[in-house]
């Protein structure tokens, strides 16, 4: 992990500070921002968030999608975890915490909002860093690489019925041709752009590919940041207002990432998965594709918006967290080890 990405919760915290700082300074311009729209898509921002995402999904190698079956059992575990537990968890933790528990403490017309940006959180299942996190507990890369193929082709079909459904039982308008456009916009034309670019690059050699990623990643990043100084030009005037809000929104993603990363590693272990799978595995069921939600908050519901927030408060913890979680794995690995192997004995006992 590089310095950069090693601080990214403390460039957010600098990002939220400036973005207050300019939205009170330069009214106008974040004005002119806000109304660069073209059906409902900030152009700016849609310029940002793309280059946030391709980098990201030029690391994606679909040729690895035939690799999944070597590790069935943890693509297995992770799939259900990503599209059956965590966007589903997070609807409940999202309405239980945000329209019951701390409903006093925030502003009554954006709690929908709040509750449909956890959603988009958490119905998409992280791309980049997985790689990062991966590779700070020795994760076997092969899996890592399959299943992260495997999850953003899932995520063309699945993620709009998914955020539809869960925003349709949260009692949120769902604007349907928003939602399906920023699909398309921000999954299906980057992931086809980034393939056609990979394939163009890898056809000039390795070097030309590794020299390319490696002067795109800090864009990539830049890219993230500028984006959340104008997610917070916009809401400086909310925060400041409600300081409170970022912390609760910060609850249900806390519970919702060492949940899931918890369920993933409990399960990979009661099926004997191994340690060098169980352990990317919970990685990749408890981090979210933070950009993509971003993305979706802005186009669906506005820059300045309470699930644009949500989205971004994501982005504010998950680093740290997801940091904790890695500790968390790898400080377990003999426990994990010796149930796992008690469970792999048991299988191959089992008549055939």
């Amino acid at each position: 992990m590089s310095i950069f990405e090693r601080y990214l919760t403390l460039w957010v915290i600098l990002c939220i500070a400036a973005g207050v700082a300019l939205g009170h300074a330069l009214p106008g311009l974040f004005s002119a921002v806000a109304g660069a729209e073209v059906a409902n898509v900030n152009l700016p921002v849609a310029v940002l968030i793309w280059l946030m995402i391709i980098p990201m999904l030029l690391k994606i190698d679909f040729g690895a999608l035939g690799k999944v079956t070597e590790h069935a059992r943890g693509v297995g575990v992770t799939l259900f975890i990503n599209w059956a537990v965590k966007p589903f968890s997070m609807a409940l933790l999202g309405t239980f915490f945000i329209a019951h528990v701390f409903a006093p403490f925030l502003p009554g017309d954006q709690i929908p909002s709040y509750i449909a940006g956890l959603i988009l959180l958490a119905a998409a299942p992280c791309t980049a860093m997985v790689f990062v996190w991966s590779n700070l507990v020795n994760g076997d890369p092969n899996y890592t690489l399959g299943q992260v193929a495997l999850n953003d082709v899932l995520m063309v079909f699945l993620f709009a019925p998914i955020v539809g459904l869960l925003l349709g039982v949260a009692s949120v308008s769902v604007p349907w041709a928003t939602l399906l456009l920023s699909v398309a916009l921000y999954i299906i034309v980057p992931v086809i752009v980034a393939q056609l670019w990979r394939r163009s690059l890898l056809a000039s050699g390795q070097g030309a590919f590794d020299r390319t990623m490696a002067r795109l990643q800090p864009l990539s990043l830049v890219a993230l940041l500028a984006t959340l100084v104008l997610l917070f030009g916009f809401q400086g005037e909310q925060i400041i207002a409600q300081p409170t809000v970022i912390a609760i929104l910060a609850v249900p993603i806390l519970i919702q990432v060492y949940f899931n990363a918890g369920l993933a590693y409990v399960m990979s272990r009661y099926l004997g998965v191994a340690w060098c799978v169980a352990a990317p595995a919970a990685l990749i069921g408890a981090s979210n594709f933070f950009e993509l939600a971003v993305a979706a908050a802005i186009s669906l519901f506005g820059l300045n918006s309470g699930a644009a927030l949500a989205t971004v408060v994501g982005v504010l913890v998950e680093v740290p967290v997801m940091l904790t979680v890695v500790k968390i794995v790898t400080a377990s690995k003999d426990w994990y080890e010796a149930g796992s192997d008690r469970a792999g004995n048991k299988s191959a006992e089992l008549p055939r």
